[in-house]
């Protein structure tokens, strides 16, 4: 592998293969904005500034935010392999009682990675301890649980390939590790006040996607460490903000993008592709928002127009809304109805084709909210 200067050094092993060293940020020579560039940038930054403005203003905002989460631990889970769906997280997250399979496990443990990182974001800096922290609860279990949680790496890992030998991308020895680590943490918190928040965040993306300072994780922290700093410097009130489909969509774009800042210091062209990414997912994420509030209004009005029935189904409605997977015993624990007026409000749902059955049992049975599921699964599907 060649490098150019300003992406970093190839660091030759006794071993007998090229690991890679990168430079520290930001980039040397600096950035080039050309025309192009700046307005990339510009229409980035007013999809962001959209989508943080609807996150005050949304009816549903906080249901809106833990549903959205779910749908992007789902979709950056899937990038690395899971095979379960938003169905399968939503029964989980409604009977934890009976176990997660491996693959739900994962979605579930990105959750709680996420919010981690963001109620660590109220006490702590960007830095490698929150990044740890995050790694640690993210490989807490199922199939990362041996491969370190929490610690940088203490051995080779490479990308492709049975071996380094043969592999598409070596990241630097592990004896180099921790001190890039340290550069990537004095680049997260330095000033930098005339390099914008997302440009700042598409650097560091890369630097630690190159470092790949862990076993396992690397791809779902580094898409994390995104929104954390957006969220950190105030960019967005909410973390609301993934790139994780856009990513998936463009998945040769995006490793080829990488590959040129690494051999050819090439992070202008990743700027673009990047920013292209955000200002394509703040207004997706807007996009999906208007359409729940959309769908819950008019689902809302379909109920209604029943006339005296329309009550207890309007409350079961809500609890829908709050959990789109659920039983009547949660309908009646969130509602404070009956269970005969719960029974009844899900019959008027089933019929109108707002929610149906999913179990097919005459006990224990579970129901969902079929559009609403529909519209959270958008993307997540194998490919």
């Amino acid at each position: 592998m060649r490098a150019d200067p300003r992406a970093g050094r190839v660091v030759h092993q006794l071993e007998g293969y090229d690991a890679f060293e990168p430079a520290a940020l930001p980039p040397e020579p600096p950035l080039s904005y050309d025309d192009g560039l700046l307005t990339r940038l510009s229409v980035a930054d007013t999809a962001v500034g959209r989508l943080d403005g609807l996150a005050r203003t949304l009816p549903d905002a906080d249901l809106f935010l833990a549903m959205y989460v779910r749908q992007e631990a789902l979709l950056s889970s899937r990038i690395e392999g899971t095979e379960c769906t938003m169905d399968d997280v939503l029964a989980f997250e409604l009977l934890p009682d009976r176990g997660p399979s491996v693959d739900v496990g994962e979605v579930v443990n990105y959750v709680a990675a996420l919010d981690r990182g963001i109620a660590l974001l109220e006490t702590l800096p960007m830095c490698n301890r929150l990044l740890l922290e995050v790694h640690a609860v993210l490989l807490r279990s199922g199939r990362g649980a041996d491969k370190a949680p929490g610690e940088f790496r203490r051995s080779q890992n490479w990308i492709g390939g049975s071996r380094p030998g043969t592999a598409v991308y070596v990241p630097p020895p592990p004896q180099l590790v921790e001190d890039c680590m340290f550069g990537l943490e004095r680049f997260l918190q330095a000033g930098h006040e005339r390099m914008p928040v997302v440009i700042r965040a598409a650097l560091a993306h890369v630097q630690f996607e190159t470092i790949h300072p862990f076993l396992d994780g690397n791809g779902r922290v580094g898409r994390l460490l995104i929104t954390f700093l957006l969220c950190h410097a105030g960019i967005l009130r909410q973390p609301l903000l993934y790139l994780s489909l856009y990513f998936k969509k463009n998945r040769d774009e995006y490793y080829s993008l990488l590959d040129r800042v690494r051999r050819e210091g090439e992070w202008e062209a990743w700027l673009e592709f990047f920013l292209e990414g955000v200002r394509q997912t703040a207004d997706g994420a807007v996009a999906t928002a208007r359409r729940l509030e959309s769908l819950f209004q008019e689902d809302h009005s379909r109920i209604q127009a029943r006339g005296r029935v329309a009550g207890s189904a309007l409350r079961v409605h809500d609890a829908l809304k709050e959990r789109p997977i659920t039983s009547i015993q949660e309908i009646r624990r969130r509602s404070g109805i009956s269970f005969p007026a719960a029974s009844t409000g899900l019959s008027l749902l089933d019929e109108l084709g707002i929610a149906r059955e999913y179990t097919g049992r005459k006990r224990n049975r579970l129901f969902g909210y079929s559009r609403y599921i529909a519209i959270l699964s958008e993307g997540t599907e194998s490919s």
